[in-house]
């Protein structure tokens, strides 16, 4: 009788031999993979000390939704998409996707017409998105060519609604434009996503750490960053990261 290491060891995922129904915040065969994890925390090295080494599961994206999205998605989809083609952009060029995901909107835009696309949302009347309550850092390492997401969330006062949009980069050129002459509060939180995710976010007007030390090496919340950072003196006795202490497994 194989056990769960034996079933991994095959490339066989058991999560889709389980019903979804029973398995939290999962989308079943739905959406894009982008990576089978193994253990809590994904550790590749031994440095899982969760007790969850036999633990298997799905990472995946949302795929992209067909019309019609529901509700007032629609109204926001039309009026975005007729918008940019009256400032001569094709849609299809700005907006790479839009995902319908847990009863919330996102549109998912080419970075190079994120600026564009965040002026159209904040100054259209029937859109009239006018505050952006900062953006987070996401980090996919087997998210090949798109490895660092910035997610922003964007709120209408106006019409009461909420929408996100969300640009990809790779790693290999981090660069995405700053919504700070769109959305000025973005500022601190540009500033706090270069500081941990190492995203450049071009024409901050001072694009410069935040949290870390200023000759801080690396971002810390990166999937890449070692596990408990750098290792710790305490009274003499030098105190290993957890990703080089023992494994349970």
């Amino acid at each position: 009788m194989s056990d769960a290491n034996d079933t991994a060891g095959d490339g066989v995922n058991p999560e889709k031999d389980l019903s979804a129904e029973n398995l939290p915040g999962q989308r079943g065969d739905g959406g894009e993979e982008i990576r089978v994890q193994r253990g809590m925390f994904g550790a590749g090295n031994g440095g899982d000390t969760s007790g969850y080494g036999g633990l298997v599961r799905s990472v995946r994206l949302p795929g992209a939704s067909n019309r019609p999205y529901g509700g007032w998605f629609d109204e926001v989809a039309d009026e975005l998409e007729g918008a940019l083609e009256e400032q001569d952009l094709l849609p299809g060029n700005a907006i790479g996707k839009t995902v319908v995901d847990r009863d919330e909107l996102t549109f998912h835009i080419e970075r190079e017409h994120l600026v564009r696309v965040a002026t159209t949302l904040r100054d259209d009347p029937a859109l009239r998105f006018e505050l952006c309550t900062g953006v987070s850092g996401v980090h996919y390492p087997s998210d090949k060519g798109r490895e660092l997401h910035a997610v922003y969330h964007l709120r209408s006062i106006t019409h009461n609604r909420m929408i996100r949009l969300e640009v990809s980069a790779p790693d290999g050129d981090p660069h995405i434009p700053s919504l700070v002459s769109v959305y000025p509060t973005n500022d601190w939180h540009e500033r706090e996503t270069y500081d941990f995710f190492g995203i450049v976010f071009d024409g901050h007007p001072a694009l410069t750490r935040i949290l870390m030390p200023d000759d801080w090496q690396g971002h810390p919340q990166r999937k890449d960053y070692p596990l408990g950072g750098i290792p710790v003196e305490y009274k003499g006795a030098r105190i290993p990261a957890p990703d080089q202490r023992r494994s349970y497994s």
